[in-house]
């Protein structure tokens, strides 16, 4: 049996899982941003307000997120903030052969792990990052999470590795059959197009240590 207070914490902990707020979530799905606050979950008579079918359908669609994913967080709501290992490698060896099977999943005995609050995704893996290149949206030093299994929408940050061995991260401006089009997060780098048939895997960024 669904509880109100379940179903309203696998809210929460959808949108620390994505990086956000319970505000800044309903914003980021087009919903008034006080759709979420804990004071409109209950009614000032005290009766029970539980989100509408329509609020979370978006924040999925927002997020990426999978159904299986939101019911998973519903059913283990009270595991939210858990942590777990994920593989860390930095990214400059991310190009490295052996790294990454053919899915661009994390593989090979060469990775290193940090504690991460549990993902939706168990092939989750971070990056660290490394020099001034994606100044001023990335630093050296910090780390970015990437899921390889998350929908991927335009204007998401993405990891892009290409059949060469060269790894980049950008901002996804359009993805078409042929073609995928990305903007540099440092100006001062072009912008870049590349065929599809080149790219090895492109994953979703969905937090950074920043």
């Amino acid at each position: 049996m669904l509880k109100h207070a379940d179903v309203w914490k696998a809210i929460d902990r959808l949108a620390r899982e994505y990086g956000y707020s319970a505000s800044g979530l309903a914003r980021r799905a087009g919903l008034d941003p006080t759709t979420f606050n804990k004071s409109k979950r209950v009614t000032r008579e005290g009766k029970l307000r539980w989100p509408s079918t329509e609020s979370v359908s978006k924040v999925l669609t927002a997020t990426g997120a999978s159904l299986s994913e939101f019911v998973t967080y519903v059913s283990d709501s009270e595991g939210a903030g858990v942590y777990r290992n994920i593989p860390l490698i930095g990214f400059a060896e991310a190009g490295t052969a052996g790294y990454f099977d053919d899915a661009g999943y994390p593989a090979g005995s060469g990775w290193d792990e940090i504690p991460f609050p549990g993902l939706g995704d168990p092939h989750a893996y971070a990056l660290e990052i490394s020099g001034d290149s994606m100044q001023p949206v990335y630093r050296d030093g910090d780390t970015v999470i990437v899921s390889p299994e998350a929908n991927i929408r335009r204007g998401d940050r993405v990891v892009v590795k290409t059949k060469d061995g060269e790894v980049m991260a950008k901002l996804l401006l359009r993805q078409s059959a042929r073609k995928i089009e990305l903007q540099s997060l440092n100006k001062q780098h072009e912008d870049r197009s590349l065929n599809v048939d080149d790219v090895e895997f492109i994953g979703r960024i969905v937090w950074a240590s920043q």
